[in-house]
């Protein structure tokens, strides 16, 4: 039952709560009227900031504006209906920019609409797979470390248009691109850097002064009112790409075979894992803002369908937008109406107010991805992690350059590799093995001391394939007078199969050497283990170092 003053409807039938779309349970729980209220004029905001963002991320991954919107339309309206947060907001964003200009030079927009449909297919089974969990386990530093090199590669792309270079096409490459700058630099347009800046100027200075217009849509109206009203030799979008569609284009299938489906797996996989990192990091921001929690799975879910839709209407791939989630939790939105309302204000502008969208300068659209970069470069995070462990700044460095200089795709793998190895060279490096306890010498707790021709080491960390090795140091460490050796595993958390391999082996070679061996200590999680292996035999266990010198005892002493 629902209150006076809520809104409620009957959700769809998902047998699960994890699968339910955030909307329909907090519908069917009662949204006040107030906090709908709160939640249009928040969508109305957001919707007015992400106008020109819309614009901007399309012209800089190389299609026409138009698709910029179509995608923050579709695929905005399609996460926030179907999304796991509350106050998610979906949409192109800068991260895709690389990814997307690559695939539209290679081939072509009919190629970055298929690539678009088979990531949403793949975020879709990814979310059904519930694998929302499993992405969270990737490295901060290589997030960071990626992240950084996208927006470099940003700045790097708006070079030419906050400078008003006339260029043809721009080399495919980071460093290629600078080195065209560099002889063009004769051809500076001081109107377009003058715009520009003035935009970065409005956008970052008008925060200050009034919370009530965004710097975006400040630097728009500003910078587009100085190039009409007074001429000013600057391009404008509709002046390179002729007049925006004043309506939504109709779902379209593009042709596909299979030769073409084999080419554009990597460039789909690209998008796929890139957006659902981006969407879940956002979330879990959003959640952090809000002190909710958002449903992983189901928003992998809803972020696969917005992309699959927005490639049928001629879009390009969305995630989570972070910037334009935290612009609506601060502007009072908590629930997905929000969202909604954001999309439908992105199809009212574009159905009413598409000419005049078509005069905004181009300089002034670098200036707002070039405040994109610096925010995406979260460089106080870069600093942090340089200064952090020599393994982690590895990481960091080895994925932004391989970002810049290569591929993004190709960075995250190697970056995720190199992660991995780091990992268990650090595992290993604290696991360790010492003869703790030496004839004659007393337990720690003083219970009982360790007779002559008694060994006792002491394992702690985890006794995997990366810190076998040192296990088998145990035979360099046993001399002919120690017939008993006693192995504590009281530290070891885990045993991998190769740590359980090691012991039999040791088992094995120190029996052939007529000694007796007892492990003690064992976790409980450990000992089963042990007792699964073939090696095993209940002798070989003992509860801790006095029972295994008691039994040695009583064997003497029968």
């Amino acid at each position: 039952m629902t209150g006076p003053g809520s809104c409620a409807f009957v959700p769809l039938s998902i047998v699960r709560p994890e699968f339910t779309p955030k909307l329909f349970s907090l519908w069917k729980a009662g949204i006040p009227r107030e906090q709908l209220r709160k939640d249009v004029v928040s969508g109305v905001i957001v919707g007015i900031v992400a106008l020109p963002l819309a614009i901007a991320f399309a012209i800089a991954s190389g299609v026409p504006p138009e698709k910029g919107l179509i995608t923050a339309i579709v695929a905005g309206l399609t996460v926030s209906v179907l999304g796991g947060s509350r106050v998610q907001i979906g949409g192109p964003t800068g991260a895709f920019i690389v990814i997307v200009y690559g695939i539209v030079q290679q081939h072509g927009v009919e190629g970055l609409i298929i690539a678009t449909f088979m990531a949403g297919i793949m975020l879709v089974l990814l979310g059904l797979l519930r694998a929302g969990e499993l992405l969270k386990f990737f490295p901060h530093t290589l997030i960071v470390g990626f992240t950084a090199g996208i927006a470099l590669i940003i700045l790097t792309t708006q070079v030419k248009e906050l400078l008003g270079l006339h260029m043809e096409a721009l080399p495919s490459g980071t460093v290629q691109q600078w080195m065209a700058y560099a002889g063009h630099l004769d051809g500076i347009n001081p109107w377009a850097v003058g715009i520009a800046a003035l935009s970065i100027a409005l956008i970052l200075g008008t925060p200050r002064i009034t919370r009530f217009v965004p710097g975006p849509l400040a630097a728009i109206i500003v910078c587009t009112a100085l190039a009409w009203g007074f001429q000013l030799p600057v391009e404008s979008i509709a002046g390179r790409f002729g007049a925006i569609p004043q309506t939504l284009p109709m779902p379209h299938v593009p042709h596909v075979d299979l030769a073409t489906l084999r080419e554009l797996v990597q460039p789909a996989v690209a998008i796929a894992l890139l957006g659902a990192i981006e969407s879940l990091l956002s979330a879990v921001v959003a959640d952090g803002m809000i002190g909710g929690r958002h449903r992983s799975d189901m928003e992998l879910i809803a972020q696969g369908g917005g992309n699959m839709l927005s490639a049928l209407f001629g879009g390009i791939p969305a995630t989570g937008a972070i910037a334009r989630t935290a612009t609506n939790v601060k502007n009072g939105g908590r629930t997905p109406v929000a969202g909604i309302v954001h999309a439908l204000t992105l199809l009212v502008i574009m159905l009413v107010f598409a000419p005049l969208a078509g005069r905004i300068p181009l300089p002034c659209l670098a200036g707002i991805l070039v405040v994109v970069a610096y925010n995406m470069s979260e460089w106080r995070s870069f600093l942090s992690a340089l200064k952090g462990h020599r393994y982690d700044a590895l990481v960091l460095l080895v994925t932004f350059f391989i970002t810049v200089v290569f591929d993004l795709v190709l960075a995250i793998e190697v970056g995720m590799v190199l992660a991995a190895f780091l990992f268990v060279k650090r595992m290993s490096d604290i696991t360790d093995l010492k003869p703790v306890f030496t004839e004659g010498s007393e337990t720690e707790e003083g219970e009982v001391a360790v007779p002559a021709g008694v060994r006792v080491f002491d394992v702690s960390g985890p006794l995997f394939f990366g810190a076998a090795q040192k296990f088998q140091d145990v035979l360099t460490e046993i001399n002919d007078r120690q017939h008993l050796i006693i192995i504590r595993l009281r530290h070891v958390p885990m045993v991998d199969g190769t740590g359980l391999h090691r012991i039999g082996h040791i088992v094995h070679q120190l029996e052939r050497q007529r000694k007796q061996v007892v492990i003690t200590d064992a976790a409980p999680s450990v000992e089963a283990e042990l007792r699964a292996e073939p090696w095993f035999r209940e002798e070989l266990l003992a509860v801790n170092v006095q029972v295994a010198l008691g039994r040695m005892a009583e064997a003497r002493n029968p």
